[in-house]
């Protein structure tokens, strides 16, 4: 028995090491506050992603719901938080919208593979968020908004 609670107090010890990104702890007091918060994480030069914002999906999206606050977080992108790709689609200039770049690698194994504490394994992953509760996770692939306006509604109510 005691083994295994020195194994806790170093396992436990060694997740305090690793750090938040400045990313990661702007998001962390975004999303506590009131109402509905979404987490899209990203990249300039993913192919889903640009179709993404080629549809007009997003755009759309964050002009019909003002009181939604949306963080576009490029990741796996060398620190570059893609405002350009954002400003080309209308995004960057939404005043719900906010723009965030994790600094991590891009490449590989050293590309982070966790995020506010949740796996990422892919882009685009969309995270949406009701005051500090997570409440739909879409993980793998182009988001479908039609399905999005119904999380935002199922989220809004009391459950």
């Amino acid at each position: 028995m005691k083994k295994l609670s020195v194994a806790v107090v170093l396992f436990l010890g060694a997740a305090s090491l690793f750090a938040a990104s400045p990313a990661e702890q702007q998001l962390t007091e975004g999303i506590k506050a009131p109402g509905i918060s979404v987490v899209h994480l990203w990249a300039p030069w993913c192919g889903n992603c640009q179709s993404e914002l080629k549809s007009g999906g997003w755009l759309k999206t964050v002009k019909d719901n003002p009181d939604v606050k949306f963080y576009f977080v490029s990741v796996w992108n060398g620190g570059d938080d893609g405002r350009a790709v954002l400003t080309k689609y209308e995004l960057a200039t939404q005043p719900n919208v906010t723009i965030l770049a994790d600094p991590g690698p891009r490449k590989g194994d050293a590309k982070i593979k966790r995020f506010l504490d949740l796996p990422l394994s892919w882009i685009p992953t969309t995270w949406i968020y009701k005051g500090s509760d997570l409440r739909y996770a879409m993980n793998y692939g182009e988001m479908r908004f039609d399905v999005l306006q119904q999380f935002f509604a199922d989220s809004k109510s009391e459950w």
